[in-house]
């Protein structure tokens, strides 16, 4: 089960954290990756730590907030591949400033990266899938795109990430007619490059442990599960689903 020998897999914000994860999981699964980060240097480290697992790996440098980019990063991975069969939009951004003291630049940040990031990678290597009349998109919300929390003032996030999960509803009932299924996962709590220092403190820690049933954050090797489940041909029946991988966090 769960072999993807012969995809072909993007994911961005492939340079750290659960990006890295991810297509490291899917590489384990036999798919070829292209990565996808703005930070091209360790974009050639992961390659050649996926490339360790005996796939292919095309790194491509790319900022999904700017619409000639990600054209010419579809067009790249498509004259490499030929083709597209997963692609996982992971890259993500979020400021933690109280909505009062929020600027329009603050909240075009976190909605151009979290959300219109996501469309743009969507439509782009979606045509890929269209062409081939198969895909599987998987797009990296947040369990805070399902609810709020008392602990970091964060609303911009909040709303960018809600508007994933709720486009990934519609993008899978209009793309179900291609042979596209698209799902959405809503991480946790994980220690990260861009959470570590935050989730390291004692106060979130205590906070952790009131919140989440399981009382701990995600370890390294629990997010790639759930997007390789994803990925293959055995979830050819799920689309639209939105999976929460918090620990409990958004049961209670």
């Amino acid at each position: 089960m769960f072999d993807l020998k012969g995809r072909v897999a993007v994911v961005t914000g492939a340079s750290s954290g659960l990006g890295v994860q991810m297509a490291k999981g899917l590489a384990q699964q036999g798919a070829d990756l292209a990565i996808l980060a703005r930070r091209a240097e360790r974009l050639e480290e992961v390659k050649k730590e996926i490339e360790a697992f005996g796939v292919k790996c095309l790194s491509v440098p790319c900022d999904v907030t700017d619409e000639k980019k990600v054209e010419a990063a579809a067009q790249k991975v498509k004259e490499e591949y030929g083709k597209v069969d997963i692609l996982i939009n992971n890259a993500g951004a979020g400021a933690t400033i109280p909505i009062e003291n929020t600027t329009l630049e603050d909240w075009n940040k976190d909605l151009d990266v979290d959300l219109t990031g996501v469309f743009l990678m969507t439509r782009e290597f979606g045509k890929l899938m269209i062409e081939k009349k198969y895909g599987r998109i998987i797009n990296i919300a947040s369990m805070y795109g399902l609810v709020g929390n008392t602990a970091l003032p964060s609303a911009a996030y909040h709303a960018a990430k809600g508007a994933v999960v709720n486009f990934t509803r519609a993008t899978a009932a209009e793309w179900a007619k291609y042979g596209i299924n698209c799902n959405c996962i809503c991480p946790g709590y994980f220690a990260t490059e861009l959470t570590e220092e935050t989730l390291s403190t004692e106060s979130f820690q205590a906070y952790m442990k009131a919140t989440v049933p399981l009382g701990r954050y995600g370890n390294g090797g629990e997010i790639a599960p759930a997007a390789v489940f994803l990925a293959s041909e055995e979830a050819s029946y799920v689309t639209g689903a939105i999976l929460p991988v918090d620990g409990g966090y958004t049961c209670v």
